[in-house]
């Protein structure tokens, strides 16, 4: 009996193990709490990761209009952030942290600057807080939502970051134009310089003043000149060329009256100065050098004056040697005139014309010219058995560099809003009536030395020689940089304008001759003759009073052919965009 019970009951167990009806309803039961959680979890990973890149795109969207309005920037995020439904937020400072919470995001607005220099590593790109700013990264925290798993885990936190860039460029240039031309002056200065005998008219002169040259084009028709193909403007300006080859390519750019045209033709073909210079100390072409010859950036117009272009190159053509020109009796009221001129490098081989963003320095050369002159004798009695035998000027002019850099480019509401802020300078001028010591004139490393000159000579009844020295020196100073600003209108008309110092209330040589300190000699007898200081003083400066306007006529048409000006100097912006704001990181 109980043998049939156990065994009733095996053979029950094996019947239900055997029976699999209702295996699933049993599976479907326990693992559904389990399927649930893991949609849950999965509806909220999605929720998480499209909000995520809602706040990408928002602040990719902030970081841009940001970089566009870079003086603005932190209002710029917070407008674009309330636009976009991210209406509460904390902005949170360099150097601080701030937490987000369920009710409020945090954003920190870091403005820099951004080189997309290739060597240089991504993520070293952006250099925050260096300026001056041409890019902003912003940063946005904000507490992601959770559907299903806010009772389980506190809901994360959002972080996305996004970097942009505007990159504002401008083409300007710094220099002194001609207004006024002395034909011969000039000729003989460049032929000098050029390496050749020049003979040009006024009406030459003239026509390459008024004449600008596209200097996009020039670089081109340069390339031609070098037999360069194929390649960037920059590949054209990191080489080198002649004065002669320069005047060619000139020459050759569309749009040039005839005139200009064989006024640079003849240049050109009389220049025999062999030096090769570096065409990136002329002009800087910055992000435009990238484009392929041919090619023109979009907005961006880039000119020179083709007299201006012309001396810049001169000048860099001679700019370790010392020129010397012999005018002769040439200058009215001079019976002899010879001129010496050195020209220094512009300080950190900076360009005369730049195509580049803010910070960027334009400079002119640093000049010195040496003037000797014999004023012609009108009248020698002076009365009292006194006669003036001879006058002379030894004139030394110092100009500094002048420069100019470009410090805001602004389109409040576009491009035809577009404003330039140029804060130049003219270059500190030191003047001297003296000699100066002619071992040291072209080394611009140390400061020259003067001594008393020979500025007369006189002779008195039986004293055969007396020699009357002095000197005096005069300097133009008051050199605060003065801010221009160029308007869309003043920029398409390309006009001129002057920054001048405040104490250059008259003539130079004037100043000079007025502040002549003088003493008389007899030489070599050893007598007192002081008291003729008082007849021969008035009958001195009055003959150098006389020749100072043909002087400084002369010493305004060397420095102005040379690019530079006494207490002046001129900037011209010739195009500026305000660039196009992009992502970068």
């Amino acid at each position: 009996m109980m043998r049939d019970r156990a065994g009733g009951l095996i053979s029950a167990t094996r019947r239900l193990i055997a029976d699999r009806r209702g295996n699933l309803a049993v599976m479907t039961a326990l693992s559904t709490p389990v399927a649930l959680a893991l949609t849950a979890f999965a509806v909220d990973e999605g929720s998480l990761y499209n909000e995520r890149r809602a706040a990408q795109s928002i602040v990719d969207l902030a970081a841009i209009t940001a970089a566009a309005n870079i003086n603005n920037a932190q209002q710029a995020v917070l407008t674009t952030l309330s636009d976009n439904g991210i209406t509460s937020v904390a902005v949170q400072q360099q150097g601080t942290t701030v937490a987000s919470t369920a009710t409020k995001a945090v954003v920190q607005v870091v403005p820099g600057r951004y080189s997309g220099v290739s060597s240089i590593a991504a993520g070293s790109r952006f250099e925050a807080g260096k300026q001056p700013y041409n890019a902003v990264q912003v940063s946005l925290k904000k507490q992601g939502t959770l559907y299903f798993a806010a009772s389980m885990m506190a809901p994360p936190v959002i972080g996305t970051t996004a970097t942009a860039s505007a990159q504002p460029e401008a083409a300007f240039s710094v220099g002194s134009r001609l207004a006024s031309v002395n034909g011969g002056i000039l000729n003989a200065l460049l032929g000098s310089l050029l390496g050749g005998n020049i003979s040009l008219s006024v009406m030459d002169y003239n026509s390459l003043i008024s004449a600008d040259v596209d200097v996009l084009s020039f670089t081109n028709a340069l390339a031609t000149q070098l037999h360069l193909t194929g390649v960037t403007y920059s590949d054209v300006l990191a080489s080198k060329a002649t004065i002669g080859q320069i005047a060619t390519a000139m020459a050759n750019v569309p749009g040039l009256d005839r005139t200009a045209k064989l006024a640079l033709q003849t240049m050109a073909s009389s220049a025999t100065n062999s030096v090769k210079i570096p065409l990136s100390h002329l002009i800087d072409l910055g992000s435009v050098g990238s484009l392929g010859l041919g090619q023109k950036p979009a907005g961006l117009s880039v000119d020179a004056s083709a007299m201006s272009m012309l001396s810049a190159a001169a000048a860099l053509a001679n700019g370790k040697n010392q020129v010397s020109v012999n005018l002769g009796a040439t200058i009215p009221g001079l019976t002899s005139t010879t001129l010496q001129i050195a020209i220094g490098e512009p300080m950190q081989n900076s360009p005369w014309l730049a195509v580049a963003e803010l910070g960027t320095v334009v400079r002119t050369a640093q000049t010195r010219i040496k003037l000797n002159a014999s004023v012609t004798v009108g009248t020698p009695n002076l009365g009292g058995g006194t006669k003036l035998l001879a006058v002379n000027l030894p004139l030394n002019v110092e100009v500094a560099y002048a420069e100019a850099k470009l410090t805001d480019i602004s389109c409040a509401t576009g491009p035809s809003s577009i404003k330039v802020s140029i804060a130049a300078q003219p270059g500190v001028v030191e003047a001297h009536l003296a000699n100066s010591n002619a071992s040291g004139f072209a080394d611009f490393t140390q400061p020259q030395s003067f001594s008393n000159a020979d500025i007369a000579d006189l002779r008195l009844a039986l004293i055969p020689l007396l020699q009357v020295t002095g000197s005096s020196a005069f300097s133009v100073t008051n050199m605060a940089p003065t801010n221009l600003t160029f308007s869309a209108t003043d920029i398409a008309n390309r006009a001129i304008k002057t920054v001048s110092t405040k104490n250059l209330t008259q003539s130079l040589t004037t100043s000079l001759v007025n502040n002549l300190s003088l003493t008389v000699n007899a030489l070599g007898l050893g007598l007192d003759v002081t008291a003729l200081l008082g007849t021969a003083k008035p009958a001195v400066s009055t003959l150098l009073n006389s020749v100072t306007a043909p002087v400084d006529d002369l010493v305004y048409n060397v420095l102005a052919t040379l690019g530079v000006h006494v207490g002046e100097a001129d900037v011209r912006v010739t195009g500026a965009v305000c660039g196009r704001s992009v992502l970068v990181q």
